[in-house]
């Protein structure tokens, strides 16, 4: 993970979701399978399902402590079969913030990161990543697509596996 900010996709696709259980569901799937080091970059409106898809990974993880978004303290740090590090980016104004923060460390090889609102951290996120961009279905209701790229082969094969082929 040593290149920043620049994402070529290898593999990409989607899911549909039709409700928030699916959604964390699919997360749980994710989380399930996540191996250390790897990356989920959440992009998607408000309300588009970004949180109920970090639940859905922490679950997966066995965090059994109550996950929600950080908004207020950045990076919550959860304790599974693997460390869930939750970082959300909300209320950054822009990369140079997460990284003055130190929301990026070593530790986190050791983990799973799963990033909210990744799109305002991009030039600092690592290369090696699975996005998952979250579009909620315009007539307003419980449905949405989950469009993924996965940069690496590492990260494509989870989501082969977890969110369907290429």
């Amino acid at each position: 993970m040593d290149q920043t900010g620049a994402f070529t996709a290898r593999a990409a696709g989607s899911r549909r979701s039709d409700s928030p259980g699916r959604t964390r569901a699919l997360g749980r799937a994710l989380g399930a399978l996540a191996r250390p080091g790897m990356l989920l970059a959440l992009v998607g409106p408000l309300g588009a399902g970004k949180t109920e898809l970090a639940k859905g990974v922490a679950e997966g993880l066995g965090v059994s402590t109550v996950v929600n978004s950080p908004t207020f303290v950045l990076m919550n740090e959860h304790q599974g079969r693997l460390p869930l590090f939750h970082i959300d980016a909300y209320r950054l104004a822009d990369p140079d913030e997460a990284r003055a923060a130190g929301l990026f460390d070593d530790r986190q090889a050791h983990g799973v990161t799963v990033v909210e609102w990744a799109d305002r951290l991009t030039s600092v996120l690592p290369a090696e990543r699975l996005e998952l961009t979250l579009v909620p279905d315009p007539d307003g209701g419980n449905g949405r697509t989950i469009e993924w790229r996965a940069a690496d082969d590492e990260h494509a094969e989870l989501a082969g596996e977890t969110l369907g082929a290429a």
